[in-house]
């Protein structure tokens, strides 16, 4: 079985570059914003990386979202359907990058897996 860290973190935001701000100055947290996708992805130290995601439906005030490394998504979602969770997003790719998706687990709280461009599925 492959082991599965937690990859990437991800908060909600009403403004990603007040946000990245913030963190910057009180973390000391490098930002780099991605303005196509509305989207700011920051580098902790000795920590996994992570986002900032628009204030959604989806995604309101308060959500973060805990990204786990998967070798194969689509295998792994399966898992989460037998065990009683529910994909909220089927796998999606990031350009360049490799994939997502989201799921919810049976209590409701949101997860995501991510997938390197290394290890397709």
């Amino acid at each position: 079985m492959s082991k599965h860290p937690i990859v990437h973190i991800e908060f909600s935001t009403h403004d990603r570059e007040v946000g990245a701000k913030f963190y910057s100055e009180l973390f000391g947290w490098k930002f780099e914003q991605i303005p196509d996708m509305n989207y700011a992805t920051f580098e902790a130290d000795g920590g996994p990386g992570g986002g900032l995601n628009p204030v959604t439906e989806t995604t309101p005030p308060g959500a973060t979202v805990v990204y786990v490394d998967t070798d194969d998504i689509d295998a792994s979602l399966a898992k989460v359907e037998q065990l009683g969770g529910k994909v909220m997003l089927p796998r999606s790719e990031i350009p360049g990058m490799g994939w997502f998706a989201l799921f919810s687990d049976p209590s409701g709280n949101q997860i995501g897996l991510f997938e390197d461009l290394e290890n397709p599925a």
